[in-house]
């Protein structure tokens, strides 16, 4: 390890480091703006100069290796006036932007300019002007402010997978375009507006709606997919404005979907903001009214007749309070898989990502079964390609032709495929060979009337091929739900003699379910369900308040506190950032106060107490932000698959939830990348 002397304080680096990593290390900031710690080095901005003992003028710190012995000075007279020079020549051509640019009071060239601008110009020259691009519906560009730091290119070359941005020209003439033009493809597109330090690229739907002083800042969780990507909500008043990523290394680095960033205007449209009664003709009604006539209708029934389905975005406090009050009453019909997927509860380890997100990147053999993570999960499969990327990891998929932004070998779209792999097929030898091979089964897979016979196959594959060790699990589920492995640590799943999802759907039919309710669910096919009292408890109107006889309207993820469990089994906290609209309700208090009303009410009366009780009954959801590997057991069926095809479950990335769907943006997004007008780039090749 090198060691080096900065600023008069010896340090010791690891090897490889460059100049400007060691100040890190160290606690000296050096300014810069092409430099991120994640993307390969560009050395464009020259603001990183720092002065080199025996170099006979400042060296780009970004670019220039550690070495033992040297000896850098950052603040030395030579470096800031270097500095001073270089930001000199970066404002140039920047235009006078900063009172109308949104980019104004979070913007990296603001900060530097305040420590080494200067206060006048001594350029006299017309200042440079290019013309704006069009980058689809979520990115806006003003290209003269733009300083050619190519963090975006970097991004989307290097991270996202598409090559869609690049630099034509040279020195004045040269400009960040999309050479042919179009908009950016990408689902994590927008991740470029974090990374653009100078408000060159800003974001379309959030453009002159705010000031960020003048937001309300929040700390939660995504809930659009079942990575639980760590956000920031900001708001203002009532309205949810903008999400932002938040750092974590373990789940999302700091990049976030962009449905996870833009899907938020769906959260004023079509809402549900005051009870409703009625089938057909559906009319307003008091809390009273309606928590009255469900009750009354709950005391007649016999409950085994009773079934309640839980949607995707529901938190664990509103599953466990529904399954302790139907319970209490008699009830066993309980699923909260609306897909069908044949997940078995009784073994954890056969419903989690084993591996782990971030361990993904130990991983050197993959297969994939049944999924298409680049929509059902794209931060997992940005980090498949990371370690793509490294070097030394084959990847192959069954299931319908796959573009993951990086090589996949196909081995064919036939349950037969998978039969094979637990004898004699190629792949189960390549699995078997590799240190530490991984599996990844998607719930397309599982969904199939076979899915039970897939799992087992799986875990078969899993065991034979030596991914499961001390040291080591390479069994995967990726989930698409975010409510799904919360609901089956919680057992919301049939009890003895009750009904899964297809069944309480039929048994509706047929009249042996009188009662049904539906928790957020709006995935279920509601078009025939007999003459079954439907309660649906949501926040928007969407395809489960279609058929309801009453609504009840609850709270989306940014107006209540509630804990969510992601697809590799971590525990994580959404923060209320904003109230419910109207008079909607936190979704445990609707259902506390439905239990009162019908005489058996819940024994708790306040979030506290409810998790309280939540953690005794189910102590692994007490861990916060902690994975622990799951034992390992029987879970799934034996027999072999059917021959039929896999399907993927997602087929329009920007459309998967009440949220999204009720999202102008990503209707949008929808109509230009999914409905043919312009189809998301296919990519080949090999070298990302």
């Amino acid at each position: 390890m090198p060691k080096l002397t900065i600023d008069g304080s010896e340090v010791e680096v690891p090897a490889g480091y460059t100049i400007l990593q060691a100040c890190e290390h160290a606690g000296i900031e050096v300014a810069h703006f092409c430099y991120h710690e994640r993307l390969a080095i560009a050395g464009n901005c020259r603001m990183c100069l720092v002065e080199v003992e025996k170099s006979p003028k400042p060296i780009a710190s970004c670019a220039m290796p550690a070495t033992d012995g040297m000896v850098v000075l950052t603040g030395s007279a030579k470096a800031v006036k270097a500095r001073k020079g270089v930001m000199e020549f970066l404002l140039i051509n920047h235009p006078l932007d900063c009172p109308i640019c949104d980019q104004g009071g979070e913007c990296d060239l603001q900060d530097q300019a305040m420590a080494y601008g200067f206060d006048r110009g001594r350029f006299e020259e017309n200042k440079r002007a290019v013309r704006d691009k069009d980058f689809g519906p979520l990115v806006e560009t003003h290209m003269n402010r733009c300083i050619h730091c190519t963090r975006c290119i970097r991004f989307l070359t290097e991270i996202a997978g598409v090559q869609e941005l690049g630099a034509t020209g040279r020195g004045e003439d040269m400009e960040i375009t999309t050479y042919i033009e179009r908009a950016l493809g990408s689902e994590l597109s927008a991740n470029i507006i974090d990374l653009c330090p100078v408000g060159a690229l800003t974001s379309k739907p959030y453009a002159f709606v705010a000031r960020p002083w003048e937001l309300a800042k929040t700390e939660s969780i995504d809930v659009t997919d079942a990575v639980g990507s760590n956000i920031r909500v900001d708001s203002r008043g009532p309205q949810v404005l903008r999400v932002l990523p938040r750092a974590n290394e373990a789940v999302n680095e700091e990049w976030i979907s962009d449905k996870t960033r833009y899907a938020i205007d769906g959260l004023v449209r079509r809402r549900l903001d005051r009870p409703y009664i009625g089938r057909e003709r559906k009319r307003e009604a008091e809390w009273s009214e309606a928590i009255e006539l469900i009750a009354e209708r709950l005391k007649r029934v016999p409950g085994e007749r009773i079934a309640a389905i839980a949607g995707d975005l529901c938190d664990a406090e509103a599953m466990f309070a529904l399954k302790e009050f139907f319970t209490g009453l008699g009830a066993a019909s309980f699923d909260c898989r609306q897909d069908g997927a044949k997940l078995d509860p009784r073994c954890r380890a056969g419903y989690l990502f084993g591996t782990m997100i971030a361990g993904i990147e130990n991983a050197d053999a993959c297969l994939l079964i049944g999924t298409n993570p680049r929509w059902e999960a794209p931060l997992v499969n940005a980090r498949l390609r990371k370690r793509y990327l490294r070097g030394g990891f084959r990847i192959a998929a069954i299931g319908p032709a796959l573009d993951l932004t990086f090589q996949v070998e196909m081995l064919g779209n036939d349950g037969n495929v998978l039969n094979a792999m637990t004898a004699d097929h190629r792949w189960a030898t390549v699995l078997r060979k590799a240190k530490n091979p991984m599996i990844v089964i998607g719930q397309g897979a599982l969904s199939r009337a076979d899915g039970a016979r897939v799992l087992g196959t799986a875990r078969r594959i899993a065991e034979s091929c030596g991914l499961i060790r001390d040291d080591w699990n390479g069994f995967n589920i990726l989930h698409d739900a975010a409510a799904r492995v919360g609901g089956l640590d919680l057992s919301f799943v049939p009890g003895p003699r009750g009904l899964d999802t297809s069944g309480i759907v039929a048994a509706c039919k047929s009249g042996a379910i009188e009662v049904l309710y539906l928790l957020g669910a709006d995935e279920i096919d509601t078009s025939d369900l007999g003459a079954a009292f439907v309660i649906y408890q949501g926040h928007h109107g969407d395809r489960g308040a279609g058929r309801a006889d009453v609504i009840l309207p609850g709270a989306a993820y940014t107006e209540k506190d509630g804990t969510y469990v992601n697809t590799e089994g971590r525990v994580q906290m959404a923060r209320r950032a904003v109230f419910p609209p109207g008079e909607a309700r936190e979704d445990w208090k609707i259902i506390r106060a439905l239990s009162g009303a019908s005489g058996r009410p819940l024994p708790f009366e306040e979030l506290r107490g409810l998790r309280r009780q939540m953690w005794e009954k189910h102590p692994i959801l007490a861990q916060a932000d902690v994975v622990t590997r799951a034992a390992w057991g029987p879970f799934g069926e034996a027999g072999p698959v059917d021959a039929g095809p896999f399907e993927y479950p997602i087929t329009d990335f920007y459309r998967t939830d009440p949220i999204s769907r009720a999202s102008p943006t990503m209707a949008r997004c929808s109509e230009l990348f999914v409905n043919g007008r312009q189809q998301a780039p296919a990519r080949t090749g090999t070298d990302g």
